[in-house]
């Protein structure tokens, strides 16, 4: 196996070369400013890290990399919409660029192209590939349907948020690692192990995420800090937080997560300041280190070579600590 920059600069030159601008040019701009936002690119280096792991070439697995990663971006185009977010990757999203409708459609164009990089492959890697990016699709939608839901429930459990980051967010990186184990020829063992790997270190992922949504640098993370506080998302950390706080605090936080005032600067900091107090900035870093380690746990089923899953556990470990 390459280290993660290796296969980072050969998943982007494919990309480069692969995603062109044509016409009718107001539909495939906007595709190609979301490709060129750049962004961690998790989960395609993921899906040729896993191939190269089972002694596949990783350059056969490009195709559905770059499925995984168009997929992915098309789900934060329409996910932007809903969420009405200004910042995608520190830079206007695409309906603010544009218009909502051309989000629509530009998203709708990279789910059809997602799927079309299916055909560069031989007919029973095709449907596996084309069996588990549907259901994976499927389940992204759930997620997000959950998530919306969670907005306007005061009832939320801490079990049914790990559910939905599970669908909207886990299943894809588990998915990204199970293609890159198909287009290979691993065994359907290792295929389920690798998915499970990947699926546990997505949560964990998303945790983070959530985490730094309210705590990370504003100007390295890319996103709106505390967006997820403005859209009253009942995230693990708000979830916690109403369980450790003490009755004030509760009533408080319910009902900061209540209203929508146009400076939500003081919406923001009250909250965080909730999460800090009450133990749940602390709770949530504990479970990112739980779901770490049980992710890690799996590789010990991989029937890979040691080194290779110390070079998985190394780009846990890395993603696991990062801070923007």
């Amino acid at each position: 196996m390459q280290n993660i920059s290796y296969y980072h600069t050969a998943f982007v030159a494919y990309l480069d070369d692969k995603i062109q601008v044509k016409e009718p040019a107001s539909l495939y701009d906007p595709i190609h400013y979301i490709l060129e936002l750049g962004g961690k690119r998790l989960r395609p280096l993921l899906t040729l890290m896993t191939a190269d792991a089972f002694n596949g070439d990783y350059k056969h697995a490009l195709n559905a990399a770059l499925s995984i990663e168009i997929f992915h971006n098309f789900s934060l185009i329409h996910d932007d919409i809903m969420d009405d977010a200004p910042l995608r990757r520190g830079q206007p999203t695409v309906h603010e660029k544009w218009d909502i409708n051309t989000g629509i459609l530009s998203g709708d164009a990279m789910l059809i192209m997602a799927y079309q990089l299916f055909e560069y492959y031989d007919p029973n890697t095709f449907q596996e590939l084309a069996k588990l990016f549907s259901k994976t699709a499927l389940e992204v939608c759930e997620g997000q349907q959950y998530d919306m839901d969670f907005e306007t429930r005061d009832d939320v459990s801490v079990d049914e948020y790990l559910r939905m980051i599970e669908f909207k967010t886990a299943v894809l990186v588990g998915a990204a690692m199970k293609m890159g184990a198909i287009v290979a020829g691993a065994s359907k063992e290792d295929q389920d192990h690798v998915y499970e790997f990947g699926r546990l270190l997505g949560v964990a992922f998303q945790l983070q995420d959530d985490y730094l949504d309210a705590f990370g640098d504003p100007e390295t993370f890319g996103k709106q800090v505390g967006g997820d506080i403005i859209e009253n998302k009942k995230t693990y950390l708000f979830l916690k937080a109403l369980e450790f706080s003490n009755e004030d605090d509760q009533l408080q936080l319910q009902h900061l997560f209540g209203i929508n005032p146009s400076d939500a600067t003081d919406k923001i900091e009250t909250a965080k300041h909730i999460f800090q107090t009450s133990g749940s900035a602390d709770a949530t870093r504990q479970e990112i280190e739980n779901y770490t380690k049980m992710a890690f746990a799996v590789l010990d089923e991989l029937s890979i070579s040691e080194d290779k899953k110390d070079m998985l556990k190394h780009f846990g470990h890395d993603l696991m600590n990062r801070r923007v």
